[in-house]
């Protein structure tokens, strides 16, 4: 298939893009590189051996859009554009809104314009809030906490009213808990832009020396040790099912929703014992403030996923310490 990946030079749509060119699809990358590197492309060529098609872009521009659709055969789209820093989402939450929600109607607009039917969304579990101790499943009642979710569920209602208006558009939504690590190689992994907003690459800036220290987010949750528990999964298992649900979007048309997830949770201070561990790196740290709109526990129910495709994960948190870490070593400054 030729394939439209969204954001596809950021940390999990690039990992996409690498395993969608290892099967033999065409890929097509349109990205704006707010907060990716452009030589994320170069490696993804380099792991994959395939080549890519780039453009760049804002998908909010409805003349692009439509040269990107008339110009390029495009089968499918795997759409990741979207920023997704939750303190952020609170400074300017007007543009959260302005590019989250408004890049997915541009988006849907020129697929039905242009007749591409298959959708596979990255939607996040953050949708669910914070009122979950147990594995949540996704009938679980939705409860936002802070705009980034927000928009992400409103992405959600979005495309469940467009397939209610187009019913031959079939639409994926995979909402998936804390990816973690990198492609084994370590040529490709998670290089934000400026100071990381999540807790694995912040932790390896401290390992590599680029920042002093780890400053833990609140250690008064209601957790084991009192600091946020995750359901942490590496990006390839990620990357992996994105892969799985393009090859099961036509099995019925409208939205599904499935949770990708290991269904275990691990504190921040255990990621970071893992961490240390695994790679005999010790890592100073400090525990600070909560920040705001931050949830005690989030842990995947993934049995949907298990049940309807036979999916699960399949690297555990050892390997996601260990791959990200050599992404790390081999890319001190990232690309």
């Amino acid at each position: 298939m030729s394939i439209l990946v969204t954001g596809g030079a950021g940390f999990i749509g690039s990992h996409t893009c690498a395993e969608l060119l290892r099967r033999g699809n065409e890929v097509v990358v349109a990205d704006d590189h707010s907060n990716s590197s452009p030589a994320a492309a170069d490696a993804i060529r380099e792991v994959s051996g395939g080549q890519l098609t780039v453009h760049r872009m804002d998908l909010r521009d409805q003349n692009s859009m439509a040269e990107l659709f008339r110009t390029q055969e495009i089968d499918s789209v795997i759409h990741f554009a979207a920023k997704k820093a939750v303190r952020e989402s609170f400074q300017i939450p007007l543009d959260y809104y302005s590019i989250n929600v408004g890049c997915t109607i541009s988006l849907v607009q020129a697929m039905v314009e242009y007749g591409v039917h298959n959708l596979v969304f990255s939607s996040s579990c953050s949708i669910y809030g914070g009122r979950y101790s147990a594995p949540i499943s996704e009938d679980d009642e939705t409860g936002p906490t802070n705009p980034y979710a927000r928009t992400k569920l409103m992405c959600e209602q979005v495309l469940a009213d467009a397939c209610r208006r187009h019913p031959d558009l079939s639409v994926v939504a995979l909402r998936y808990f804390n990816p973690i690590g990198a492609h084994p190689s370590g040529q490709l992994g998670e290089a934000p832009q400026g100071v990381p907003s999540n807790v694995l690459p912040y932790l390896m800036q401290v390992a590599v020396g680029r920042l002093e220290c780890l400053e833990v987010y609140g250690g008064d949750y209601d957790t084991v040790d009192g600091t946020g528990v995750r359901d942490y999964i590496h990006v390839m298992d990620v990357a992996e099912a994105h892969c799985l649900a393009l090859g099961h979007i036509t099995d019925e048309p409208g939205m599904r929703a499935f949770n990708l997830g290991t269904g275990a949770g691990v504190s921040v201070l255990q990621l970071l014992a893992a961490f240390s561990e695994v790679n005999g790196v010790s890592v100073p740290y400090r525990m600070v403030g909560r920040q705001p709109g931050d949830v005690d526990t989030l842990i995947a129910d993934p049995s949907r996923i298990e049940k309807t495709w036979g999916w699960s994960t399949s690297r555990d948190l050892q390997a996601m310490c260990r791959d990200a870490w050599r992404f790390q070593q081999l890319h001190p400054q990232g690309y």
